[in-house]
């Protein structure tokens, strides 16, 4: 990025004094935050050549190692294995220059949390009449897979694991799965000024076209949430 000067002076401008000098400062979601979001936001796009430095960047803010190891495995599902694929890559090579081994990641298969039997049963049972005759096996792996297994793994909490799939669905366009995850967001924890300030980040990272398309979404869900 030193070279940047050479090529756009306004663009490094924009970075220093926008970006590193207002966004990131911005008290509304905390360092450690922004680097959640923003590093779901790279991998869901697949940008590997930012990726090392805002991986880097996540650890400095206060992600943890298994934090980082459990978003890349999240995301396998919710952006795609390709791109958790390339993100394992350029996690190793972090990993490998900090010194970081085995025994700082999570367990392959940890003591997982608590389900919610109520809520699971009423996820799975809304999917089944809508989609069970079209896609058993989706719904299959949906229920033992993702909501039985992955969003139970202890090393990523319920909170930022919704952060980082709502960050992954706008960065994706995927407005249509925000109503569903960016609830249980809210009932995980995030609040409703830090759902606003996510877009705001999400915006730099994603661009501004994604970001408005999910606005409507997210508006809907916050001015009809119960209090």
């Amino acid at each position: 990025m030193e070279d940047l000067t050479a090529v756009s002076p306004a663009l490094q401008r924009y970075r220093d004094q926008t970006v590193e000098g207002d966004l990131w400062m911005r008290p509304e979601l905390s360092p450690r935050d922004r680097s959640l979001v923003t590093v779901s936001a790279l991998i869901t796009a697949n940008q590997s050549a930012q990726l090392p430095h805002y991986l880097a960047k996540a650890l400095d803010d206060g992600v943890t190692v298994a934090e980082l190891s459990e978003i890349i495995t999240h995301l396998a599902f919710y952006a795609g294995w390709p791109n958790a694929m390339s993100a394992a890559t350029a996690a190793k090579d972090l990993f490998t220059a900090r010194g970081i081994g085995a025994d700082q990641l999570p367990a392959a298969q940890p003591e997982l949390l608590a389900l919610d039997e109520v809520a699971e049963s009423a996820r799975q049972n809304t999917n089944q009449q809508t989609y069970g005759a079209i896609a058993p096996g989706v719904l299959h792996f949906t229920t033992d897979v993702l909501f039985r297994d992955l969003w139970l793994r202890p090393d990523l909490s319920p909170r930022d694991r919704s952060l980082v799939t709502v960050s992954a669905l706008v960065a994706s366009g995927q407005v249509a799965q925000i109503t569903y995850h960016l609830g249980r967001a809210l009932d995980n924890g995030l609040t409703t000024a830090q759902a606003g300030e996510t877009l705001t980040q999400l915006a730099f990272y994603v661009g501004w076209p994604k970001v408005f398309t999910a606005l409507p979404v997210v508006k809907d869900v916050l001015e009809n949430r119960p209090t």
